[in-house]
């Protein structure tokens, strides 16, 4: 369970239960603000009741908030249930909660989930762990929780959140509203709502290039957490009402190619993205590029030059997790950049950055080319490190304009 995201998941005796036998979380029909809920047997009395049953033996850890790179409070809760407890030829387990605001206690929001247990033997030993998450903005909020099984045993639980902003995280604007209660959203390129803009005279252009890579570098696969913090970094930027055009380059230093491209744009599209991110192979790398201890810079280069040096953007934007390689882009490599028109910046995601605190390859370029390198280990990194991004982007701008005008 990731630090800033809560997901569903399913471990039952050590394997993880197949997709296919484990129904999505879902926003049950007549939650608030839209009407009743009608429950079905036991369920809404189990629910209003203040204490806990243990017909079907569970133990419920609720998991508090946490704010996610997405700039929405995660929270939800973790299940442990004994196998033998759900021995046989294949039990279905149903989850219900509700989950109501303080400020809004006539208004409660339900959720429901079920889970196909896979056979298991009678004697078989340990525990089964499951889970289930939801997202809040800030205030104070209830939790009543009930889990079923085939036979209508209950396991039963009831529990209070709070999420609130520290001191220093007083001046974000989440992405959710106060007192709101939502599904934990694991669609991570789902399409974008549209962002009311300035008129383009006023607005400006911007280039992205994405490193799209895990973590740790040669890793088999995305971490949620990964992806969740290099989506939200292109979200943040695609609802920022003073940009109207965007170009997007993602590319992966691993398998050294572009994969994605859209020029001019007015929006940021992100099931297409999602799609082309599709296509890597973490963990694999070309044998040729892994003998020749140069290709990474090589490619690098090219992608440098050629991205910059026909750019017509206000302002490029590098962002990714740090490069595992220390093979430098000759400086001589970047002599024709040397007085580019435009602010470069990086936002660099490190959830270590004690750890791996030297700048890599993007880092050095970056800074060859006086750009400005934002470290991303938390999601106030994100919100300030933008805030200080447009806040340079605008006053270039304006003197870019003002110089233009004296001549």
């Amino acid at each position: 369970m990731s630090r800033a995201l809560i997901y569903s998941c399913a471990v039952l005796g050590g394997l993880v239960v197949n997709p296919g036998r484990l129904s999505p979380q879902t926003l049950m029909r007549g939650s608030a603000p839209w009407g009743t809920v009608q429950l079905i047997g036991n369920d809404s009395a189990i629910l209003d009741i203040a204490e806990s049953k243990k017909d079907l033996p569970c133990t419920v850890t609720p998991v508090k908030p946490i704010l996610g790179f997405d700039l929405r409070f995660h929270s939800g809760y973790q299940i442990a249930l004994p196998l033998r407890e759900i021995a046989g030829s294949g039990d279905v387990l149903t989850i219900i909660f509700r989950v109501t605001s303080a400020a809004a206690k006539d208004s409660p929001y339900y959720f429901s989930q079920r889970y196909t247990v896979p056979e298991i033997e009678a004697d078989a030993k340990g525990d089964a762990y499951l889970g289930g998450g939801f997202d809040v903005g800030e205030g104070d909020f209830h939790v009543d929780w009930l889990m079923r099984d085939r036979v209508e045993r209950v396991c039963s639980s009831n529990w209070d959140i709070t999420a609130a902003l520290t001191s220093k995280d007083q001046s974000m604007k989440l992405a959710i509203a106060q007192n709101a209660i939502d599904m934990s959203d694991q669609e991570f390129f789902r399409e974008e709502p549209p962002v009311t803009r300035l008129r383009p005279e006023d607005a400006f252009n911007v280039k992205v290039l994405i490193n799209y890579a895990p973590q740790q570098g040669y890793a088999s696969s995305m971490q949620p957490i990964d992806t969740s913090a290099l989506v939200s970094i292109l979200r943040n930027i695609s609802r920022e009402p003073r940009i109207c055009k965007f170009s997007i380059v993602a590319f992966n230093m691993n398998e050294q190619r572009v994969v994605y491209r859209q020029d001019d744009a007015d929006s940021i599209d992100f099931p297409k993205l999602g799609k082309a991110l599709s296509s890597l192979k973490f963990g694999m790398v070309d044998y040729k590029k892994l003998s020749d201890p140069h290709s990474g810079s090589e490619f690098l280069s090219k992608l440098v030059l050629d991205e910059l040096g026909n750019n017509k953007s206000d302002a490029v934007i590098f962002a990714g997790p740090k490069i595992g390689f220390n093979d430098n882009v000759p400086p001589d490599n970047l002599k024709e950049l040397a007085s580019v028109p435009y602010p470069v910046f990086y936002m660099n995601y490190n959830l270590t950055p004690v750890q791996n605190p030297w700048r890599d390859p993007i880092g050095n370029v970056v800074k060859r080319l006086r750009g400005y390198e934002y470290t991303i280990a938390r999601p106030r990194d994100l919100w300030t490190s933008w805030s200080d991004i447009m806040s340079r982007i605008v006053k270039l701008k304006l003197v870019a304009t003002a110089t233009t005008s004296s001549q």
